[in-house]
Parts: C-alpha cells; sequence; structure tokens
C-alpha cells in the first residue's frame, strides 16, 4: 500500500464513526437541526426509541396519543415555524395510521419527513407480524418514499429526504427502514445533500414572462389578484405588499394564503372561495386581468371552470409547472420562486390606484355587511353565533394569535373573521380537509413559537376525532388554548342538508359528552359559556392563562355559514342566504 492511500485510508477513518442504524437516524435528524418530533413506539422501530433515549437533551420526542396525532402535530410545526416538521411511527398499524397526516402535507404543500420501522428484511413480503406495504401505500400522497434495508444507506436517503422535502414546492417524504437495518453497524458519516442531478426543485424565471406580466398588469383596467400559500412558502409576503401597493391592485386570499397580507390592509379585500367574501367571488368573473400567485385554481375557489373568469386575461405565478394550465388555461405563466418573482415583476409595474374599480368591492362589501357580516359578528338573536366568539378572540389577542382550526362552519367563520396582522398565522387543514387536524396541529404550533398565543377553533365533531391529544397538552405542559364551538351538529354537513336535501338532518346530530369534564379529566382548566354575557369574561380568562385552557361555546344548533357558492355552481352565483 503506498503512502498515498495510506493517508486517504486514514482521512476517512478519521471522518468517520461505526455506530447502529439506528443512532444513525438520530444523529441525522441533529445535523438536520431537528429539535422536536413526535411520534408512537413499537416493535420495528424500537431500536431508534433506545437512541432517542441516549441522546435525551439533545432531541425532545413527544409522545402523541395516536400516530395520526404526531403527524397533524408535525404539520402544525412545519407551518408556523417554516422548518421540516418530523413524525415516527413503527410498522403495519402505526405507519398506516400516519397516512391521513400525510395526505394533508401532500395537498397543502406541508414539508414532513415521517420515519416508518419496517419488519427485518428477510420477513419482507411474508406477511409477518406487522408488516404493511407502507411504501406502497403511500407513494400517492408523498413526495418522495424510499425504504432502508441497510444501515450504510440511512445518511444519504435521509439527507436526500430533508432536502427534497423543503425544496421547490414543499411536501410529506416518508421513509422506511428495516428493523435489521436499525442495528446494524456502519461507519457513520453525514453531509446535507444540496442538489439531486434529476430533481429542479425551483424553475428558472423567463424574464420575458414577467415583462409579459408587467404589460398586461399595466394597461388592465381591473385588475385583481388572487395569492395563495406560495406566498408564505416562498417567504414573499413583503414583495406581495410592494407590489399590491405600487400597482394598487384589489388582492383576495385563499385560506391558505391567509396572513400574507395583514387583515386589515386596505388593499385586502378578502377571502375567495365557496364561503368567502362577496366581493371578490362576484368581481373574479367581471376583472379584466386575473393575476393567481402561488395558488392552484382549486375547485373550492373556482367553482364552475366553465364559468370562471372567462373574460379575463390570466396570469399564473408558480414554482411548480404542473400546476399551469391544469384548471385553468394561462396567458402568461411566470415559473419560479413567488419571491424571487415578484420582486422582477415590481420592477416594471407602474404605479396606479384603480380607484373606481376598488369602488365596486368597497359596494359589494356594504351589502355583505349589512346581509351577513353584522349578523355574525353582532347579533340581536338570542343564540351565540360563532362569528362573535372569533370577534371576541380578535380582541384579546388584537389579532396577533396564530389561529388553528379543524374543518367545518367553525373553518370558514374562523378564516373569515379572525384578524390576522402576522404571517403564518392562520393554520389549517385546505386540500384534504381533515376533521381532527386542530388539536394535535396547535400542539405542534405552540410548541415551534411558544412565545406566541395559538388558538384551536374546533368543533363539537372534529374535536372527538383527537381529543386523546389532550394528553399530549398535559404531559407536555403546551400551553394550548382550545376553543370548542358545539352546535350539536355535524354543522356543515347539516347546512347542506337544510339547503340542498330537504331538512333530512341524517346522521349530523351529536349527543355530546361533558367537554369540560374531560378536559379536567386531563388536569386542563375548562369552562363552559352557554349566555352571551358570560362570552367576553370567559375569553379574556383563557387568553390570560400561562396555561392550557379548554373553553366550550354552545352556539345556536341551525346556524349556517353565508356567504356560499352551491357546488359546481359559478363564483357568480355566490349567495348570501
Amino acid at each position: 500500500m503506498n503512502t498515498e492511500t495510506i493517508n486517504k485510508t486514514k482521512e476517512v477513518a478519521e471522518q468517520t464513526e461505526r455506530i447502529t442504524g439506528a443512532e444513525a437516524i438520530i444523529r441525522c435528524l441533529i445535523a438536520e437541526g431537528v429539535d422536536i418530533l413526535y411520534g408512537y413506539p413499537g416493535g420495528a422501530i424500537m431500536p431508534v426509541y433506545d437512541e432517542i433515549y441516549k441522546y435525551h437533551g439533545k432531541i425532545h420526542h413527544v409522545l402523541t396519543r395516536h400516530e395520526q396525532g404526531a403527524a397533524h402535530a408535525a404539520q402544525g410545526y412545519a407551518r408556523i415555524s417554516g422548518k421540516v416538521g418530523v413524525a415516527m411511527a413503527t410498522s403495519g398499524p402505526g405507519a398506516t395510521n400516519l397516512i391521513t397526516g400525510i395526505a394533508d402535507a401532500q395537498i397543502d404543500s406541508t414539508p414532513l419527513v415521517c420515519i416508518t420501522g419496517q419488519v427485518p428484511s428477510a420477513l419482507l413480503g411474508s406477511d409477518a407480524f406487522q408488516e404493511t406495504d407502507i411504501v406502497g401505500i403511500s407513494t400517492p400522497v408523498t413526495k418522495w418514499n424510499h425504504q432502508v434495508t441497510k444501515a450504510s444507506q440511512i445518511p444519504e436517503v435521509l439527507a436526500k429526504a430533508f432536502y427534497i422535502a423543503k425544496s421547490g414546492r414543499p411536501g410529506p417524504v416518508l421513509i422506511d427502514i428495516t428493523k435489521d437495518a436499525q442495528f446494524e453497524e456502519f461507519d457513520f458519516k453525514y453531509e446535507k445533500c444540496k442538489g439531486i442531478r434529476s430533481y429542479k426543485a425551483i424553475p428558472d424565471t423567463d424574464p420575458a414572462s414577467v415583462t409579459a406580466a408587467a404589460a398586461l398588469i399595466n394597461n388592465a383596467k381591473k385588475p385583481m389578484i388572487v395569492w395563495g400559500q406560495g406566498v408564505i412558502l416562498g417567504e414573499a409576503e413583503a414583495e406581495l405588499k410592494a407590489v399590491v401597493e405600487k400597482a394598487g391592485i384589489p388582492a383576495a386570499w385563499t385560506i391558505l394564503g391567509a396572513s400574507a397580507l395583514p387583515t386589515s390592509h386596505p388593499l385586502n379585500i378578502g377571502m375567495v372561495g365557496m364561503h368567502g367574501n362577496y366581493a371578490p367571488n362576484k368581481l373574479t368573473n367581471e376583472c379584466d386581468v386575473l393575476i393567481a400567485i402561488g395558488m392552484r385554481f382549486d375547485d373550492r375557489v373556482t367553482g364552475n371552470l366553465n364559468s370562471y373568469a372567462k373574460q379575463a386575461k390570466v396570469i399564473h405565478f408558480d414554482i411548480d409547472p404542473a400546476e399551469i394550465d391544469k384548471n385553468v388555461k394561462t396567458d402568461v405563466a411566470v415559473l419560479g420562486n413567488s419571491k424571487e418573482s415578484l420582486a422582477l415583476l415590481l420592477a416594471e409595474l407602474n404605479e396606479n390606484s384603480h380607484d373606481a374599480w376598488h369602488q365596486e368591492f368597497k359596494d359589494l362589501y356594504a351589502i355583505e355587511y349589512d346581509k351577513v357580516i353584522k349578523n355574525d359578528i353582532s347579533p340581536t338573536k338570542e343564540g351565540l353565533t360563532m362569528g362573535e366568539v372569533l370577534k371576541q378572540i380578535n380582541i384579546e389577542t388584537k389579532g396577533n394569535a396564530a389561529i388553528v382550526s379543524d374543518v367545518g362552519q367553525h373553518q370558514m367563520i374562523a378564516c373569515r373573521y379572525s384578524d390576522f396582522n402576522i404571517t403564518k398565522s392562520n393554520i389549517t387543514s385546505g386540500g384534504l380537509g381533515t376533521m381532527g387536524f386542530a388539536l394535535p396541529a396547535a400542539i405542534g404550533a405552540k410548541m415551534a413559537a411558544p412565545e406566541r398565543e395559538v388558538v384551536a377553533i374546533i368543533g363539537d365533531g372534529g374535536y372527538q376525532m383527537n381529543i386523546q391529544e389532550l394528553g399530549t397538552i398535559f404531559q407536555q405542559k403546551t400551553a394550548v388554548k382550545i376553543v370548542v364551538l358545539n352546535n350539536e351538529f355535524l354543522g356543515m354537513v347539516r347546512q347542506w342538508q337544510e339547503l340542498f336535501f330537504d331538512n333530512r338532518y341524517a346522521s349530523t346530530e351529536m349527543t355530546n359528552p361533558n367537554f369540560v369534564a374531560i378536559a379536567e379529566g386531563y388536569y386542563i382548566k375548562a369552562r363552559k359559556v352557554v349566555k352571551r354575557e358570560e362570552l367576553a369574561d370567559a375569553i379574556k380568562e383563557m387568553i390570560e392563562s400561562k396555561e392550557s385552557y379548554f373553553l366550550e361555546v354552545c352556539v345556536e344548533k341551525e346556524g349556517n355559514v353565508f356567504p356560499m357558492i352551491p357546488s359546481g355552481a359559478s363564483v357568480s352565483d355566490v349567495r348570501l342566504s
């Protein structure tokens, strides 16, 4: 052996360390800056949990009460922090219980790395105890997945996992690791992934497309922006604000885009979509240039595509080429990261104001306020409304709280009436519409941002889907504020049954338990509000609490959420009653 070979061998030896695959997993997580992971132990992942025990103090594991709770908690962590959320489970049912959270993360572009244990490689395909083909099951709902059968594969695969999850359009990645790979020893060395040859995370922005977009906007008489979560994921909030203000364009948001521009901004015209605001929905079909930024023209936003913005020139800013022309035909597509592409656009925009066009939005808002909003937030009827609860939360939090909502009527009310002064403040299940999302997601959000007030807004139906996560809140001493808006119905389904199924309330009425007693059983301070005069004091007490707090508010049983675009109808057919 010559001197050069000896020196190279010595150099490699100095850079590596012989450890087990299980320890390598923990070392990789630490190298990626993971401080918290959520999970539930079991046989096939037990070697990794043994290493978590040994690395106590360097990485914090949160024992959720269900693997779905782990996935949603990791989502909440990722959504408010902008970092990759991490969830871990054993094989078989542990792995399959992650799937709903993974699917939710996929459609809402949330960066997750999920690690599952698997039976030993010699038993793969034998229907061994707790063996499930989680790679096959998760393939449709992950950005990438991979099965590891050799310990030596772990560093490279996990490095790729974190890079793929966070880069470009974010999403969930699942890594399945056999038990023998966890026990096996190898020479460990970790390098972060900085690129993958066959994967281009961010497409190049064509300057000509930016120039073409600017020309359409500069010549528009009635331009309108609809922005989505791509602005938040791209950290382009300042660029969006600058574009909106320079060109004087009314700007509306999808529910996942909420909070990128403060609610109080004069050019923020509200939410689009099935239960969005009257003006932006109605005037979508009157604008002459529609500028979509980081949104995917979801069916809940567009209504009937055959009648959506047919009069407008459509400009679509997006990081994902697959979204261009997928649902709505685009006249100008601007690919790239929204922060960079909006900065390029800003330089080519003319200053404008569009005062007459803005007045049309104000006139329609006045109609919506008179027919809907004032009755939601300042009702004269006896029963409490969801809207007045959100109004009181705004007063106590001054619009600085992170609102984590579940799915249903309360979700639409929370999105419509929450004040969002800070970005990354609206955390909800958008594309998948997962009931049971909010409670565990609020845990993750609060742990990622302990300095922020985190308020979970949940219906009595969705609350009971993951109510066991109160145990996680108690054990972790996580100061989440939980508000259950109890109407004793699966409210959104009931609303549809009232409007479209002749009031046949099939399997939607809820006979509920004593929610306060359950919360107190987990040693969480709890209170129930039935009367309007009790509401302000209860919310004040909740927000001022330094610990977790549960508040049940009994709201009107058969209240409806308006405006509403009936399924399959045009956005122009938005109903106020």
